[in-house]
């Protein structure tokens, strides 16, 4: 495949994980999943907390001398991870907070991609491979919860993309 350029990273992976036809989970409620948005970059907290959503980034972007002549660019993706919790009183925080683990469940799983296939469909070289891991971080829903009326959580991985001589 033909290096398409950094500029595309972000929504390639956003495309990934916007499907709901394959046999991993749909993310989107459009297709029967938990989250209301899936998209590229974040559209401020203006538009965003009254939603679930997911809102993908890429930061730091690296390219890589692979050899001489070659280059491969790695990003790596910060998940901005947004689930709004409409009452701060036990037992519905709590149940806010499965809902929420619920969700991220599903979306790890789509981000680990099909058996066999680490390149998200073919959209790059290899994701969560180099290095192998995921990682998800929950902001403190103490803090979260009263201030923010949402839980929040950063999901980090990695992709490498397509080599190319430069």
């Amino acid at each position: 495949m033909a290096y398409t350029g950094i500029a595309t990273a972000v929504a390639r992976e956003a495309a990934w994980l916007q499907i709901g036809t394959d046999t991993l989970p749909a993310l989107q409620t459009i297709d029967g999943g938990p989250w209301d948005v899936v998209q590229g970059y974040w559209p401020g907290a203006r538009l965003a907390s009254q939603k679930t959503g997911i809102y993908v980034d890429a930061s730091p972007i690296v390219d890589l001398r692979a050899q001489f002549q070659r280059i491969r660019p790695q990003y790596a993706f910060s998940l901005k991870c947004i689930w709004p919790v409409k009452v701060t009183t036990a037992p519905l925080a709590e149940t806010a907070q499965q809902d929420a683990a619920d969700a991220l469940d599903l979306l790890l799983q789509r981000i680990r991609g099909l058996v066999g296939d680490k390149t998200h469909g073919g959209r790059f070289l290899s994701v969560g491979e180099n290095p192998r891991r995921v990682d998800a971080v929950k902001a403190d829903p103490e803090v979260t919860i009263p201030r923010d009326k949402a839980l929040r959580y950063t999901v980090l991985y990695r992709a490498d993309d397509f080599e190319f001589s430069g």
